[in-house]
């Protein structure tokens, strides 16, 4: 369905879950998880909606920092309580004697405590990725082809290229996952209830299924979008060392999230010729961060986004 169909913008946006979707309306957010009984449960999700937030941060960048933070937090407490839901049915299984020692000593907080360290452990890995990696392996090329030291715009550049290319692969790999597969597929399911609520066609499965998968606004052509705002920010570093370049790049993120979120935000609500060329890395991204869902996983999104419509649905865009 193209998007000329769309009628409204809205800023309702989601997240795929574990055998679910997570909405976030303008005054409300909400997950709809499948359990192993078939049956879905909704439950709304406690949390600072946009139109709460402190003044501050509802100006232009500062709104994208704060998005991007509370996304992050939001996203892994009901991607942790999803994981609960549908996974009730193995409560019963024996625990190894690594796992009941944990338990011994953290009790019922032990799901939150690996989930948070497993957090941990991801921030950290992305950080040797998708800085440490990159720079040291441009540094490792100008100490054989001297040509390399001291361009910036080349180091940029390729700093970029590898970032996206260690993005790509990673996301890749994890579609070989059955049960990442099935994520993909809810990611899917939520973009395509997104469009039909948009389009004001009733929410029905069929309605839903004509839908493209494909939204400007998603998570993942914000992440594109950082990517490649970063490749400029880093032409203004003008320092070789893989260490201090990489902690100063970190000092950098915030305005990056600010600037990426600017754009997606920019996108979201205009359908034109420039917003479709700035949309377009991320669009193609999808291509293997969203498949096309099941008729169940489109009833999660319903349920989801129904939870969060608000009553007066006029200027819903916060």
């Amino acid at each position: 369905m193209s998007k000329s169909c769309q009628v409204k913008y809205t800023s309702i946006g989601g997240q795929a879950l574990i055998e679910g979707i997570m909405m976030r309306g303008p005054f409300k957010t909400a997950m709809a998880v499948r359990t192993p009984d078939g049956k879905i449960v909704v439950e709304d999700v406690d949390c600072t909606n946009p139109s709460d937030r402190p003044a501050i941060f509802k100006l232009p960048l500062l709104r994208g920092m704060y998005s991007f933070v509370d996304s992050m937090r939001v996203g892994s407490r009901t991607l942790m309580r999803s994981a609960e839901l549908a996974g009730e049915a193995d409560e019963e299984e024996e625990l190894t004697p690594f796992e009941q020692k944990l338990n011994d000593i953290f009790g019922e907080k032990l799901f939150g405590f690996l989930m948070s360290a497993a957090m941990v452990l991801g921030i950290a890995l992305a950080i040797l990725l998708f800085f440490v990696v990159p720079s040291a392996i441009y540094s490792g090329l100008a100490m054989l082809l001297p040509f390399l030291k001291g361009n910036i715009l080349l180091r940029s550049i390729f700093e970029g290229v590898c970032k996206i290319a260690i993005f790509v692969a990673y996301i890749w790999l994890c579609t070989r996952l059955d049960d990442m597969h099935r994520v993909f597929e809810y990611h899917g399911a939520e973009h395509k209830t997104i469009f039909c609520y948009e389009a004001k066609q009733e929410l029905t499965v069929d309605n839903i299924k004509k839908f493209k998968r494909f939204h400007p606004r998603c998570g993942t052509s914000f992440l594109i979008v950082m990517l490649l705002v970063g490749v400029i920010v880093g032409m203004c570093i003008q320092i070789e060392t893989v260490w201090l370049r990489t902690l100063i790049r970190l000092c950098c993120l915030p305005l990056v999230m600010g600037i990426g979120y600017e754009i997606i935000r920019f996108c979201g609500k205009h359908n034109n010729l420039f917003t479709r060329i700035l949309s377009a890395p991320g669009m193609w991204m999808q291509h293997i961060t969203t498949f096309e869902p099941k008729d169940d996983q489109i009833e999660c999104a319903i349920a989801a986004i129904k939870a969060v419509i608000p009553e007066n649905t006029e200027g819903e865009i916060v």
